[in-house]
């Protein structure tokens, strides 16, 4: 149930204004946004046709449905969690060599990285758990938290999950969760950026900025798109919103506080984000149209450049921010598309 804050936020954004079910939609018949739906769903991704020819890049096998994916610039492990049955599987993005699969309680959709050498922070929805990941030897840390966790993010020690059917978001420290707040309506992102949190609700379809701690305060929310799916942090603190039926990419400042700084259509289903601060640019995964697009973020107009290819139905993008090189996720094809852009 949406509180009541977050009501008046969700009707008074219909015009502007979700990841979280279980199934894709089919491909619109027409171009454009897919409209709003009342009563507000969360938005999910568009299946788009077979491709023809091979991306470039190097292409890996990595299983069934792979979906998150995130990269240690460290040690330039990349992380990809595929179903049947869940692992996560680790593959050297220099070679595209797999050097292990860890197995998971639960299939995953998102996968993070606490910090430069790790751990992964992998959700598994099914199971209620935050699985963390060492890149180099695989070992595991298990901690139960919220109702479906969704997406997890990291502030020095502290781990936070977005609980999509719990409405709320787990603070874990050390392997135990230290503490619980309510947030929007079905969370489906979170992003951490300057000792700041922002959660992205795909259901109220708002970005929500919250504290650092056991309890984080919230401080308000704002339109975060027509349907938001994921959230990412880019350059100078900003933070970038894939607008997934509105087909566009939303950005906020976030320094010193939380302010709407552009919309920017991308004529596709936007979808999975990958930040590159350093190069001052987001990827932006355009799921029916298989192509990874990089956007810059420093223009006062961010400015979207020359798209990738992809394989088909593209749905998680990562960087390795030491060398740009990108790892996309098709989920039609079951492969891991290495490629510098």
């Amino acid at each position: 149930m949406l509180r009541p804050a977050t009501v008046i936020v969700a009707a008074a954004t219909l015009a502007l204004a979700a990841c979280g079910s279980k199934a894709e939609q089919p491909a619109p018949k027409s171009a454009g946004p897919v409209p709003q739906l009342d009563p507000p769903q969360a938005a999910e991704p568009v299946a788009g046709p077979p491709v023809e020819g091979t991306p470039p890049g190097q292409i890996v096998r990595v299983g069934k449905d792979p979906q998150g994916v995130a990269i240690d610039p460290e040690s330039h492990i990349a992380a990809v969690a595929v179903d049947g049955p869940p692992r996560l599987v680790l593959v050297d993005d220099r070679s595209g060599r797999k050097l292990r699969e860890v197995p998971l309680p639960s299939r995953a959709r998102h996968v993070s990285l606490a910090a430069p050498g790790g751990p992964f922070l992998v959700p598994c929805e099914d199971t209620d758990q935050l699985v963390e990941v060492d890149p180099r030897n695989g070992k595991t840390r298990t901690t139960k938290v919220g109702d479906n966790p969704h997406d997890a993010t990291a502030i020095g020690s502290r781990r936070y999950t977005a609980d999509e059917f719990g409405s709320t978001m787990t603070v874990v420290r050390d392997g135990r969760v230290r503490g619980t707040v309510p947030v929007d309506a079905q969370p489906g992102g979170i992003a951490s950026v300057d000792g700041k949190l922002f959660v992205n609700a795909v259901r109220s379809y708002t970005i929500e900025q919250y504290s650092e701690g056991d309890r984080p305060a919230g401080g308000g929310s704002q339109s975060a798109g027509l349907g938001p799916s994921h959230v990412v942090v880019g350059p100078a603190g900003r933070i970038a919103i894939s607008d997934t039926r509105g087909q566009a990419l939303v950005v906020y400042d976030t320094r010193p506080r939380l302010r709407f700084r552009a919309r920017l259509p991308l004529g596709g289903t936007a979808e999975g984000l990958a930040g590159d601060p350093g190069r001052g640019r987001v990827w932006v995964t355009l799921s029916e149209r298989a192509k990874v697009v990089p956007v810059d973020l420093r223009p006062a107009k961010p400015v979207a450049g020359k798209a990738v290819a992809t394989a088909r139905n593209p749905l998680s993008v990562a960087v390795d921010t030491a060398t740009g090189r990108l790892a996309v996720a098709s989920k039609a094809d079951g492969t891991l598309q290495l490629v510098d852009p």
